[in-house]
């Protein structure tokens, strides 16, 4: 099972919106140094929603070239529609990615059976090892542990990335799946308490701008070691907090700019630039994480 800190990536891009793929190699190889248990490609902070098909697939590929077996790969492959969450399950099958990252349906809000067949027939349509994302802040559709419970079952379904927030859900989930079901956090404030209850990585968006805090933690929170967890946590606690103050990816992809981590902070609309009012805010919050003087 894959533990630790898991990055959801940002897709780096040019003022123009095309995919800036020097960026990319670059910042592969920095997470492969800073000690990232693996790479989600084309998540919500790759911003999976506003790429075309063949564009979201060929980012994922060559981030999976750049790692050249080096670190593992998690493609985003999720939809709104089950035909095209299938076609992307198939494209990344037997490629040398690991799984993919499968979120709830957005937008058309579908009821919990809809949720387990729609889950169902990706995960029957190949391979590909599944993992599911409950994300209901961006989507509109809170999948319960039932449904999560009943996922489990299906032999290539093989975790959750739950990003509720509500330790009380992960709990719920753990009662109710078997112990090889990995349990991944979707929320950096909660990140540290869902390892020290149970859960084995986060899937995390402040790992972009701080691998190796991140990678420390988990590592920490996984081996009991509490005090050490929050005090890593505690220092992070800033980003954790204002890298929503807009919606994600916009201010950790400034943050990363900031830090130099990407030349442009630009993101494809309708996602915009962070509010010049929003950056002294993050600017303070990466000093007072002490990720730049």
């Amino acid at each position: 099972m894959l533990t630790g800190s898991i990055v959801a990536l940002v897709t780096p891009m040019d003022k123009t919106g095309e995919i800036d793929f020097l960026t990319l190699k670059q910042l592969v190889e920095f997470h492969i140094k800073s000690g990232t248990a693996a790479i989600v490609a084309v998540g919500t902070s790759g911003e999976s929603a506003t790429l075309d098909v063949d564009t979201h697939a060929k980012v994922v590929i060559k981030t999976l070239e750049f790692a050249n077996g080096r670190i593992p790969i998690i493609a985003g492959n999720g939809a709104n529609s089950t035909s095209e969450a299938i076609l992307l399950s198939k494209r990344f099958a037997d490629s040398g990615i690991i799984a993919g990252l499968n979120v709830t349906p957005y937008y058309n809000k579908p009821t919990q059976e809809g949720l387990f067949q729609h889950f169902k027939a990706i995960a029957e349509s190949c391979d590909l090892p599944q993992i599911l994302y409950n994300v209901p802040g961006r989507t509109s559709v809170d999948m319960l542990p039932e449904t999560v419970a009943r996922l489990s079952k299906i032999k290539n379904i093989i975790g959750i990335k739950e990003a509720t927030g509500d330790l009380n859900r992960l709990a719920e989930i753990k009662a109710l799946v078997d112990d090889d079901f990995a349990l991944y956090s979707g929320d950096d404030g909660t990140g540290c308490d869902f390892l020290l209850q149970g859960g084995h990585g986060v899937i995390s968006v402040t790992t972009n701008i701080a691998p190796v805090e991140m990678a420390k933690m988990c590592e920490y929170a996984l081996n009991g070691q509490a005090d050490l967890a929050k005090k890593v946590d505690n220092q992070l606690a800033p980003v954790h907090k204002y890298l929503f103050i807009e919606s994600n990816p916009i201010p950790v992809k400034w943050a990363c700019a900031e830090m130099g981590l990407i030349p442009f902070a630009d993101c494809r609309l309708p996602l915009m630039i962070l509010d010049k009012k929003y950056q002294p805010i993050v600017r303070n919050a990466l000093i007072e994480a002490k990720l730049i003087s």
